[in-house]
C-alpha cells in the first residue's frame, strides 16, 4: 500500500466564511471584524488559487472542482472530511457533525474522477449515521497509516468510537484510539479533528504530545508509531494553534516527497524542527491566514488524496 499520492482533489469555495454551526466545537475559528462577506470569500479565493499554483509548480496533480451556489456550504473547502478514496477502487462517505456540510456531499465528483481515468469499484456509505447524530468526519477524524494498516483517531464529537471501529473493519486497518485536548477559557475540551494535532508521513510523523493527556494512551501512541520505524517530530500546544499538525505528505514530480502546510505553521516550526523534517523531504508553505481564521482548518483539510485505481 502507498502512503503518499501525487493526486489531490480541492474544492474552490465560492461563499467561504465562518461556519456558525462548526464553530461550537472548532475552537480555532475567528469572526473577521469588519471584513464583508463577499471579502472573506475573495481572500479566501485568492489563497485557494495561489495554494493550487504552489503544488502544480511542483508536479502535484491538483484536481479542482468548482463550488456551487445551489446550497449554502461555508466550509466546502475543506472535502477530506466527508469522502475518502482507496487503492482497492473503495470510496468511503462519511457522517458530517453541522448539518450545513452535509451539503458539500456531491455525486458530480465521482464523475470528475472517472474523467480522470480512475477506478471506482464500491462506494461504503456511513452517512446514515446522522440519523443517530454519530459522526466520523472522514482523514479529519481518522489518521491512515495505508502502508502499515493502522489508522489513528482522537475522540471527539465528531469521531464516534463505535463508528472508527467499524470503518476500520470494512477497510482493514487496526484502530489506535486515543483523546486529544486543548485548553478553552481554562478547561480541557476535545480538539474537534485528529489531524490537527498530528500528522503521518511516510518514514516520520508530527504530533502534540501534550494534546494526549492520559498517559497510557500517549504512551500507546508513542510505541505504534515508533514499532513501525517512524521518527516522531513533537509540536507544542501552541503550534497547533498556528496549524502545525495539519500537514500532508504529498508525491510531486518523480515521486519526490514534500510536506504541505501553511505559512503560520512554517513560521512557527524552529530550527531543529525544521531540521527533522527536512531530512525525510522537502517543506512547500502557502499562505492560508483568511482560510484559517475563518474556516478553523488548514492546509491539510483541504486536499482529499486520491489513491484510487486508474481503470
Amino acid at each position: 500500500m502507498q502512503q503518499t499520492t501525487n493526486t489531490i482533489l480541492m474544492i474552490r469555495p465560492i461563499g467561504f466564511r465562518m461556519n456558525e454551526q462548526t464553530a461550537v466545537n472548532n475552537y480555532y475559528q475567528k469572526v473577521l471584524d469588519n471584513t464583508l462577506p463577499e471579502t472573506v470569500n475573495t481572500k479566501a479565493q485568492h489563497e485557494f488559487d495561489a495554494y493550487v499554483e504552489k503544488l502544480r509548480a511542483v508536479g502535484i496533480h491538483v484536481i479542482v472542482v468548482q463550488d456551487t451556489k445551489e446550497f449554502d456550504t461555508p466550509d466546502s473547502i475543506f472535502p477530506n472530511n466527508w469522502i475518502s478514496f482507496h487503492e482497492n477502487g473503495n470510496v468511503g462517505l462519511y457522517p458530517m457533525f453541522a448539518e450545513n456540510r452535509r451539503l458539500e456531499r456531491r455525486d458530480d465528483v465521482f464523475n470528475v474522477l472517472e474523467t480522470e481515468g480512475f477506478k471506482i469499484n464500491d462506494i461504503i456509505d456511513y452517512t446514515t449515521a446522522e440519523e443517530e447524530d454519530v459522526f466520523l468526519e472522514g482523514t479529519g477524524s481518522l489518521l491512515l497509516d495505508r502502508k502499515n494498516g493502522k489508522a489513528y483517531c482522537a475522540l471527539s464529537p465528531r469521531a464516534d468510537e463505535s463508528l472508527f471501529i467499524e470503518f476500520c473493519e470494512d477497510f482493514e486497518y487496526t484502530p489506535v484510539v486515543f483523546t486529544a485536548n486543548q485548553t478553552v477559557n481554562g478547561k480541557r475540551e476535545a480538539i474537534y479533528h485528529t489531524n490537527v494535532m498530528m500528522c503521518l508521513a511516510e518514514t516520520f510523523a508530527v504530533i502534540c504530545l501534550d494534546t494526549i493527556d492520559d498517559k497510557k494512551e500517549r504512551k500507546n501512541v508513542l510505541k505504534n508509531l515508533k514499532a513501525d520505524g517512524k521518527e516522531v517530530v513533537v509540536i507544542s500546544e501552541a503550534q497547533v494553534n498556528t496549524f502545525a499538525g495539519n500537514m500532508l505528505q504529498v508525491k510531486g514530480k518523480d515521486d519526490k516527497l514534500y510536506l504541505i502546510m501553511s505559512q503560520a505553521a512554517y513560521d512557527s516550526l524552529a530550527e531543529t524542527q525544521i531540521k527533522s523534517i527536512e531530512k525525510h523531504c522537502e517543506i512547500l508553505s502557502s499562505s492560508l491566514d483568511t482560510i484559517e481564521a475563518c474556516g478553523g482548518g488548514s492546509a491539510r483539510c483541504m486536499m482529499a488524496e486520491v489513491f484510487l485505481p486508474k481503470a
